[in-house]
C-alpha cells in the first residue's frame, strides 16, 4: 500500500469515526433529556473506551514498532514514553492557553476573551476530538491492519455517548434541539483533520511512529484525566462513572482482542 493510499484510508477511517457523534447527537431530537447520572454514565464509558485504546491500540504497538528500529528494549519503550509526555505537554498547553469551558466547571484558559459560549463548547470538545483522530490516522499508518480497524471502532464507539452527552449538555443551557444536534455532529468533522495529521505524519517519517504512536496515547490520557473524569465525578456519581468507565474498558479491550487478534 502507497504513502497515497496510507494517508486516503486513515482519514477515511477517522471520519467514519467521527460519525459516532452523529449518531449519538441525533437522539437528543427524540429522548428527552438524560439525567445527571445517566450524562455522567455515558461520558465515563466513553473514557474507558479511550484509556483502553491507549493502551492496546497505541502504546503496545509503539514499542512494538521502536523495538524495529533499536535493539535496547528499555530505549524502545523510552522513545513511547517521550511521545507520551510530548502529547500530555501539548494538551495541557492547549488547556492553558486556549478558551474553552467545561460542562460543570465552566470556563477555562484566558479570561479576556469575547467569544461567544457556543464556541467556547466547540472548543472543548474539539480538544477531546481531535486526538481520538489522530490516533486512529496513525493506526491504520502502520502494518497492523486489525488492530488499527478495533481501534476506529472503538473510537466510532465512544464517539455515540459523548455525542449524546454533549448535544443534552447544550440543551440544558437552552439551545434548540436542532442547534445541538448540529454542533454535536459538526463537532466529529474535527477528527478526520487530526486523523489525516496523523497518518501524514507517520507518512512523511515512518520511524516516527513509536513517537507519534506515544504522543496520540499521551493526548488521550491528559483527556481522560483533566476532563472527563472530573467532571464524570463532580455530581455525586462516582460509584455509577467508575464502573461505566470499567465497562466501557472491557468493551474495547474485548474488541482489540477480537478484531486486532491481541
Amino acid at each position: 500500500m502507497d504513502n497515497l493510499d496510507v494517508f486516503t484510508l486513515g482519514l477515511t477511517a477517522s471520519f467514519l469515526a467521527g460519525l459516532g457523534t452523529v449518531v449519538g447527537g441525533i437522539w437528543v431530537l427524540f429522548l428527552p433529556k438524560p439525567s445527571v447520572r445517566a450524562q455522567d454514565a455515558l461520558l465515563s464509558g466513553a473514557a474507558g473506551v479511550m484509556l483502553a485504546a491507549t493502551f492496546f491500540s497505541l502504546l503496545q504497538p509503539g514499542i512494538e514498532f521502536a523495538r524495529l528500529l533499536v535493539e535496547s528494549k528499555a530505549v524502545a519503550v523510552a522513545i513511547v514514553i517521550a511521545g507520551l509526555a510530548l502529547g500530555a505537554v501539548a494538551l495541557y498547553l492547549t488547556h492553558r492557553y486556549a478558551p474553552h469551558e467545561h460542562f460543570v466547571i465552566g470556563r477555562e484558559g484566558p479570561h479576556g476573551t469575547r467569544l461567544r459560549q457556543i464556541w467556547l463548547f466547540v472548543i472543548a470538545i474539539t480538544l477531546h476530538n481531535f486526538p481520538e483522530g489522530m490516533a486512529v490516522g496513525v493506526g491504520f499508518a502502520g502494518a497492523d491492519r486489525a488492530t488499527a480497524v478495533s481501534l476506529a471502532i472503538g473510537i466510532g464507539l465512544q464517539n455515540i455517548p459523548e455525542g449524546l452527552a454533549v448535544a443534552a449538555s447544550l440543551t440544558s443551557i437552552g439551545y434548540a434541539k436542532s442547534q445541538a444536534f448540529w454542533v454535536a455532529s459538526l463537532t466529529g468533522l474535527v477528527e478526520p483533520i487530526g486523523g489525516g495529521f496523523g497518518s501524514a505524519a507517520v507518512w512523511l517519517a515512518a520511524p516516527l511512529m513509536p513517537l507519534t504512536l506515544g504522543f496520540a496515547a499521551g493526548a488521550m490520557l491528559f483527556i481522560i484525566s483533566d476532563e472527563i473524569i472530573p467532571e464524570t465525578h463532580r455530581n455525586g456519581n462516582e460509584d455509577t462513572a467508575t464502573f461505566s468507565l470499567l465497562g466501557g474498558f472491557a468493551v474495547m479491550m474485548f474488541l482489540d482482542a477480537v478484531l486486532g487478534g491481541g
